[in-house]
Formats: C-alpha cells, sequence, structure tokens
C-alpha cells in the first residue's frame, strides 16, 4: 500500500511540477520581453539625452478650464480631506471640482458640502437614483451636469480629469495636464499607492505598480496600444469625451462595466485617439508627478478588489472588447498580457502544489528507503525557469527601490508571496462573480472603505 502510495505521489509530483514550470517558463519569457524592451528604450533614450523620465517644462496660459470629476458613495471618512487637500495644492488658474454624490447618502453630501461651501470651484451633483449603482453611473450624471453647466454658463470645459475620493493630487497635475491636452485624447499619471507601516498587503500594491505604472504602461504606450486608463489621475479630452457619449446616447461612461475606466482607454485607441503615459518630475522638489493613495491593508479587502479587477478585465472584459485591429500586433500583445491573470493564478497554484507533492515524496522516500528520483524536471528547464523567477524579483526590487527607496525594496520580497496569495484567493472569487454576471446578475459599485492620510503623513 505504501508502495503504491509512493507511486502516485510521484507522479503527481512529476506531472504538476512539469506543467507548472512549462506555464512559468511561457510567462516569465513573456515578462522578459517587456522588460527587454523597456531596456532598450530607456538606454536609446539615454544616449540621445532624452531619457524616459523628463523635467517638468514650463506651462503655457491656461487655455480653458480643466474639470475634476469625483465620484462619491459611502466616502464620508475621506472626501472632506481629499476635497480641502487639492484645492490647496493644485497649482493652476482656471479649474473646477464635480463631485457625484448620492441622495440617500447624507453624511458624505455633508462633509463635501461643509468644503464646497468655502470655495466657490467645487460643485456638488446629487443624482436623483439611491446608492450604490455603480462608479460610472455616478460620472454620468456628473457629465449631465457639466454639459448643463456649458450651456447655462457659455464655457467649454478643456478636459475632464478622474479623480477618486480617497486621493492625494499633485500640486503641478493640472498643469501638466494643461500642457499636453492639446496633442493627445486622453493623458495618464504613475499611480502610487501610499504604504501602510506593518502592512504586507498594502505595499505589495506599491510594488506592483511600481513596476505596471514605470515599466509596463511604458512600453504600452512605445507600442502603440490602446492604453488603459487607471479611472484616477488622467485627463481626457472634452472633445473625445463628447464622442464617446455620442456613441452611447448621451453618456460617455459605460454603466455597465465592471471596469469602466479600462474599457474606456482601450475604446479611445479604436477611436484613434493618441494617449500618453507621462512619468515627469516637478522642478522645485523632484517629487514624481503622480497620485498618491492608501490601498486596502487587509486580505479580505484586497482580494474583493482583485477579484474585481479580475472579473472587469480578464473575464467580462474580454467578452465586451474583444480584440485589437487585425495588424495591431503590439496591441493583441497587451490586451493577451491583460487577460492571461485567471491562467496565471492557476499555473502559481499547481506550481504552490507541485512544491508541497515533491516535498512529500522526498519524506516518503527518505522514510521507506527506497531510491526515488527526484530530478523531475530537465536541467535546462529548472535553470531556465530559476532564473527567469530571479529576474522577475530583481526588477521587481529595482522598481520598488527607484520609487520608494531602498528599505521598501527589500520589503518587496516578501511582499511578493503575499500578492500570489491575494490572487489565489481572489481568482475563485472572480470566476463566481462572472458566473453571476452570465447568469443575468447585475452590476453594483464593489468598492472597498477608504482612509486618507493625516497631516503628519501627507505626502508632497
Amino acid at each position: 500500500m505504501l508502495k503504491q502510495s509512493l507511486v502516485v505521489i510521484d507522479v503527481l509530483a512529476r506531472e504538476t511540477m512539469l506543467f507548472a514550470a512549462a506555464g512559468l517558463l511561457i510567462g516569465g519569457i513573456d515578462d522578459a520581453l517587456v522588460d527587454l524592451c523597456f531596456l532598450g528604450w530607456y538606454v536609446a533614450d539615454t544616449a540621445r539625452c532624452r531619457p524616459v523620465q523628463r523635467a517638468w517644462s514650463a506651462l503655457p496660459d491656461a487655455q480653458g478650464p480643466l474639470v475634476v470629476f469625483v465620484a462619491a458613495w459611502d466616502e464620508v471618512a475621506v472626501i472632506g480631506h481629499m476635497l480641502a487637500a487639492a484645492v490647496q495644492r493644485f497649482e493652476h488658474p482656471d479649474y473646477r471640482i464635480y463631485v457625484g454624490l448620492y441622495p440617500n447618502d447624507r453624511p458624505t453630501i455633508a462633509a463635501a458640502a461643509a468644503v464646497a461651501a468655502t470655495d466657490p470651484r467645487i460643485r456638488l451633483v446629487i443624482g436623483d437614483l439611491p446608492g450604490p449603482t455603480t462608479k460610472a453611473g455616478c460620472l454620468n450624471t456628473v457629465w449631465r451636469a457639466l454639459c448643463d453647466d456649458e450651456r447655462r454658463q457659455g464655457f467649454r470645459a478643456r478636459a475632464v480629469v478622474l479623480h477618486d475620493a480617497e486621493d492625494v493630487v499633485h500640486a503641478r497635475e493640472l498643469s501638466t495636464f494643461d500642457t499636453l491636452i492639446d496633442r493627445y485624447a486622453v493623458v495618464q499619471l504613475p499611480v502610487l499607492p501610499l504604504i501602510r507601516r506593518g502592512s504586507l498587503v498594502s505595499g505589495h500594491y506599491a510594488d506592483e505598480f511600481a513596476y505596471a505604472h514605470g515599466v509596463q504602461q511604458i512600453v504600452r504606450n512605445r507600442l502603440g496600444a490602446a492604453m488603459p486608463l487607471a479611472g484616477t489621475g488622467c485627463a481626457i479630452a472634452r472633445d473625445m469625451l463628447g464622442r464617446l457619449a455620442d456613441e452611447r446616447g448621451g453618456d460617455p461612461f459605460d454603466a455597465a462595466s465592471l471596469t469602466e475606466d479600462y474599457e474606456m482607454g482601450l475604446r479611445i485607441g479604436e477611436l484613434q485617439g493618441r494617449s500618453a503615459f507621462v512619468r515627469l518630475r516637478d522642478p522645485v522638489d523632484g517629487s514624481l508627478i503622480a497620485v498618491r493613495a492608501y490601498f486596502p491593508k487587509t486580505l479580505q479587502a484586497a482580494t474583493r478588489q482583485k477579484a474585481r479587477w479580475m472579473t472587469g478585465i480578464a473575464l467580462a472584459g474580454w467578452d465586451r472588447t474583444g480584440w485589437a485591429r487585425p495588424h495591431a500586433l503590439g496591441d493583441h500583445w497587451m490586451r493577451m498580457r491583460d487577460r492571461r491573470a485567471l491562467l496565471s493564478v492557476l499555473v502559481l497554484a499547481i506550481a504552490y502544489a507541485a512544491i508541497l507533492l515533491w516535498g512529500a515524496s522526498l519524506l516518503l522516500h527518505l522514510a521507506t528507503g527506497r531510491v526515488g528520483d527526484a530530478a523531475y524536471l530537465a536541467p535546462w528547464l529548472a535553470v531556465s525557469t530559476t532564473g527567469l523567477l530571479g529576474w522577475r524579483i530583481a526588477m521587481r526590487i529595482v522598481c520598488t527601490g527607484r520609487t520608494y527607496g531602498g528599505r521598501e525594496a527589500l520589503r518587496s520580497v516578501p511582499r511578493f508571496f503575499v500578492g500570489n496569495v491575494v490572487a489565489l484567493v481572489a481568482a475563485p472569487r472572480a470566476l463566481a462573480r462572472y458566473v453571476r454576471l452570465l447568469r443575468g446578475g447585475t452590476v453594483a459599485w464593489d468598492k472597498t472603505s477608504h482612509a486618507f492620510p493625516d497631516g503628519t503623513t501627507l505626502p508632497k
């Protein structure tokens, strides 16, 4: 009986390890190609004295108002602080902030109204429908209010800037948008998650965004692929939003989407709108012009958020957006990377199972004194997958260190495994949610609770 069990475990260990190694090899090569593209362009730009992170250039005179949209549901804890910080920080002569609210969310309305009473540039838009609907539905309500104000007051917005209720804005953000929006249909700034001390879950967002907005989005932009929006820290030209509204019956944001920002970015690309992902530094203090915010700090909150992203991008988003134009190879590549999340989680789960089975096999061989073949992988495959894993961790360390410093770079290593756990827990939830949608389930705003930095931890 023990011999038969040992044979079964050996077979399972061998097959799972081969499957996982093949998947990790393919995924590792895919990631390495992105990194090599980035490094090649970085070296070429540096040789031409045109580094990826250009210095911020002088701003021309403002040519029209920029309008900031903020959708808020159950945000009493943060909305007042966010609005007060925004009007204090923004260095731009002509902007307005439109806050989308719900009639059955009186605490959030009161918090926003307290700040709006001190600054006429803040406009509260209270919709007719009780909340929560979806974020896109709330933004559509704000859009209609903007269009009505433009008609009544005789102005036209230059661009619409999207922000979340928990965001810490950068002083030169609007100036950057104003400089670039004539040349691009959409401009996206980096998002820098704030790290909560002692929370590995919170910190893993910083690592992931440091890579995604420090390498991947830059490569995507340079390839000319459609650029998905982050839903915050982005400016969309008023004319482009008008085109989107015209083709959707008046509302530019798709209220039936879980990830309306991702899909909007792809649609703008299909409409031949140029996009720019921009990493610029403030000439005064050298800080990166970016959006900063706290992300979930608990496993439960993080898995809810990751499950929504997986469902909206890798599953429902695939159904809704399809693929790019036939010959847009760079766009096909990037969309494939967007949609590999669940397959990557499957490979990861099998890889961890293979490690456990290999350990069990080794222990049983030692206990029984039987000679077993522990080398389940060909040497070249073992070396390749190990090398690619080392490369991935090294890139993570470099990207995190570049943005957050040396200490956080070292902490990114244990957070790498925390991110794996979050993904493993989120994947079944994403699949279950997708099945509910296929069965006619409604799309609702599945938001998490937010926090805003206090005065002692508020970043520049």
